[in-house]
């Protein structure tokens, strides 16, 4: 008896022992994407961005009639394992980006937070401006390998009539990509 009591106790020891050291730290890791009908796929660092523009000064936004602008931030959406079967066909893709519009600019994201008197002005490569809810122009994709849609976001003055106030600002914006 007195060894099945015995047995019993060690038994039950190492039951205890074991499952206090089975949780020494636990976590959890979800997977998320998406499948598209697109020639290219979107590198997941493109997803969900975010652009530090910088603790900018007022004096900068205010230098001439308050129409001052920050150094331009580079930003890109990569595009990888691009596959263009037909020439002609799905080779090209332009960017429409949405979000808040500014009260100083139209076609331009406003602010959201506790600064005012600026906006976000965003820019192509090519330095033309990119207009909120209208597609920039058409890039060609290269077959084959990444394709890298570059751009750059500042912080603008908004104007003679802008009184531009110190504070912190995040600003959302999405992206819709549109093949042709």
């Amino acid at each position: 008896m007195k060894v099945k009591a015995i047995a019993m106790i060690i038994g039950a020891s190492l039951v205890a022992s074991t499952a206090y050291a089975a949780n020494q730290g636990e976590g959890k890791i979800t997977f998320t994407g998406s499948i598209t009908d697109a020639p290219c796929s979107i590198a997941a660092g493109s997803l969900d961005q975010v652009i530090p523009l910088g603790a900018v000064s007022n004096v900068v936004l205010a230098a001439n009639n308050n129409t001052g602008v920050s150094t331009p931030q580079a930003f890109s959406i990569e595009l990888k394992d691009c596959v263009i079967a037909t020439a002609g066909t799905k080779d090209k893709v332009s960017v429409t980006f949405t979000g808040t519009a500014s009260s100083y600019d139209a076609t331009s994201l406003g602010l959201i937070g506790t600064a005012e008197g600026a906006y976000i002005l965003m820019s192509q490569a090519d330095g033309a401006k990119v207009a909120l809810n209208t597609p920039t122009a058409a890039r060609t994709l290269v077959n084959g390998t990444n394709n890298s849609l570059s751009f750059t976001a500042a912080l603008k003055g908004g104007g003679e009539d802008a009184v531009i106030k110190p504070g912190s600002f995040q600003v959302p914006t999405n992206f819709v990509l549109s093949y042709q």
